[in-house]
């Protein structure tokens, strides 16, 4: 990153409220707040929702993000990053993965890339690195799928629909219309900033292999899931 894109992104720092969801990630919630504070060290807020946690998460994030929102039931992804949002004190607002397989030192090239006519970032996998071990046959070709029905249904040319990894300005989502219960949150992210006329970018990522720990998402169930809301989203306009 050059001095000037450093200079940019450090300015827009404390604009940023940064947004974990987490749940059973102990062994690597601390590592991301350290590495996304070191990428962007003005960031405005980093925020922990630990969602329903039984390990520690919520302790092992105190003293190292700025604000620790407890869920005392597990009420899945879409719920916990909804309760962030509405707990979010900055205009500008990122998201990341508590486990640790997206990389926090490439937040500001998402940054980077929120330009004044741009509403949403994508850190898109897909068109960046997949590891070895990063993402299943399985839910690669769930993901392919569903994203090829985002785009025929928005006329959009986006890569990685489902993307945890990725920045987006408050006002362009209509924060009170937020219904998402799971990992649909990502796809009614995206229609909200596309429904309200704003322009989505992709930033190619890295993707890393889970270490430790195991994702609840249910190929099916969730799939279905997002699925219907892209089509109601449609609907509704």
């Amino acid at each position: 990153m050059s001095t000037a894109v450093s200079a940019r992104v450090a300015a827009l720092g404390p604009q940023v409220s940064l947004v974990i969801p987490a749940h059973d990630e102990v062994a690597t919630i601390a590592q991301v707040i350290a590495a996304a504070r070191a990428a962007v060290p003005s960031l405005g807020q980093v925020l922990v929702v630990d969602d329903g946690s039984s390990d520690g998460t919520a302790e092992a994030a105190r003293g190292v993000a700025d604000d620790v929102l407890v869920l005392r039931e597990n009420r899945g992804k879409g719920e916990a990053l909804r309760a962030g949002v509405a707990a979010a004190t900055c205009p500008i607002l990122a998201f990341i993965d508590a486990d640790g397989q997206d990389d926090p030192g490439e937040l500001p090239d998402l940054l980077d890339a929120l330009t004044d006519d741009v509403a949403m970032v994508i850190g898109s996998r897909f068109i960046g690195t997949l590891e070895d071990g990063a993402i299943t046959f399985k839910n690669h070709l769930g993901n392919r799928l569903l994203t090829g029905c985002f785009n025929v249904l928005y006329s959009s040319r986006i890569t990685d629909t489902q993307a945890g990894f990725r920045v987006v300005r408050r006002e362009a989502l209509a924060v009170e219309e937020l219904r998402a219960v799971r990992y649909e949150i990502e796809t009614e992210l995206t229609l909200h900033v596309l429904n309200r006329g704003g322009r989505v970018l992709e930033v190619p990522v890295t993707r890393s292999a889970r270490g430790r720990g195991a994702s609840g998402f249910a190929t099916a169930r969730d799939g279905l899931r997002i699925l219907r809301r892209m089509v109601r989203g449609k609907i509704e306009g």
